[in-house]
């Protein structure tokens, strides 16, 4: 069993950066691949990005290529998520996931889900 609790969501302006973090429980967090997802209102929740339990593999969600970073720290038991040249289309709640085996972007392949965070872009 692995417990997700997601922080550093607000209120930022276009352009800005924002660092989320994902706190997990468990002493087997270093078998998790992780993920960040994010559901805007109305819309289906989204693949972000991934990180192997290695941190050797990571991946990302088209739309945020090359201005998000995820990364890992398995002594700590976190993962976050840097973003960049945010824009108002990032408004989202993000959550952090985790899955045993490899870290893909597939929503439904996560059985364990933090609560989220909102992160909301202005103008």
């Amino acid at each position: 069993q692995v417990r997700l609790v997601e922080s550093g969501g607000g209120l930022v302006q276009a352009g800005d950066s924002l660092r989320l973090s994902c706190a997990t429980s468990g002493r087997t967090f270093g078998s998790y691949a992780m993920g960040w997802f994010r559901q805007a209102p109305g819309k289906e929740r989204e693949f972000v990005a991934a990180v192997s339990w290695s941190g050797g593999r990571i991946y990302y969600g088209d739309s945020v290529k090359g201005r998000f970073t995820i990364s890992r720290d398995n002594a700590e038991n976190t993962v976050a998520l840097r973003m960049n040249s945010l824009k108002p289309e990032d408004t989202a709640v993000y959550y952090c996931a985790a899955k045993i085996g490899e870290p893909i972007g597939i929503r439904s392949a996560y059985p364990y889900w933090g609560q989220g965070t909102q992160v909301t872009v202005s103008l």
